[in-house]
């Protein structure tokens, strides 16, 4: 059976890296994202590496009003349908905590308007029967911590979009995958200070690919995150509001 692909977020490095891995099973690619001209540099590439088909369309998170159109063109391909999403934008605590309007876009490209575009395109998968969802989250969800608990409390809720989203689509053979990474090598994450143990855009694709072969619920990547945030989550609420972490 064919396989379609649509990337939310397409010019990150991860969606870069997956979108990648997903040209050499020779799917077709819808590449959404904002920068056109860089996702028809990218769409390019993906057919150089095999992709069945490579397109591109504009996805921006805080327009819905763009996202009928994308399900219609997807609704075009015959076979699986799958999306992946690496949309999200993190602002500095500090910013957010001198301008809390920032709070608004934040929680609509980390959570709402990627959960609104699955929600609408969740009917279609049911209907073919099958297809994957793969919505990249953070570790950050995990816990609210003082240095980021905006982005993090968005992650959180599309944390469990992702796993309510998963428990509708199994009933039709489909399957979410939800993923955790801990600090990638991005733009998202340049210049943060604290980082450590920091991977590569190519390690996370690999993991990512690995997990939806074996049709795994949860991952987190590198998988010694796991372990990190297990300790994190259960620190003693009292001990853990005084922590700078």
């Amino acid at each position: 059976m064919t396989d379609t692909w649509i990337i939310l977020g397409a010019t990150s490095s991860m969606a870069r890296a997956f979108a990648r891995k997903a040209a050499g099973s020779g799917a077709a690619i819808l590449l959404a994202g904002r920068d056109m001209a860089d996702l028809t540099a990218l769409a390019q590439d993906c057919r150089l590496r095999g992709a069945r088909l490579a397109e591109t369309l504009e996805f921006d998170a805080r327009k819905p009003e763009g996202f009928g159109g994308m399900i219609a063109r997807m609704e075009a391909e015959e076979g699986r349908l799958n999306a992946a999403v690496f949309v999200g934008s993190m602002p500095p605590q500090a910013a957010i905590d001198a301008d809390p309007s920032l709070i608004d876009g934040t929680v609509t490209d980390s959570f709402a308007g990627p959960a609104r575009f699955l929600h609408m395109l969740a009917p279609l998968m049911e209907q073919r029967g099958g297809g994957c969802v793969v919505g990249v989250g953070s570790v950050a969800g995990d816990r609210g911590r003082i240095g980021n608990y905006v982005y993090g409390s968005a992650k959180a809720g599309f944390h469990t979009y992702l796993s309510g989203l998963r428990n509708r689509l199994t009933r039709s053979g489909g399957h979410v995958v939800t993923v955790k990474p801990g600090f990638v090598d991005t733009s998202m994450t340049w210049g943060l200070p604290g980082m450590f143990l920091v991977a590569t855009p190519d390690a996370v694709a690999n993991d990512i690919w690995k997990a939806i072969g074996k049709r795994r619920n949860v991952i987190y990547t590198p998988f010694f995150w796991a372990l990190i945030m297990l300790i994190i989550r259960h620190i003693p609420e009292f001990i853990f509001k005084k922590m700078k972490i």
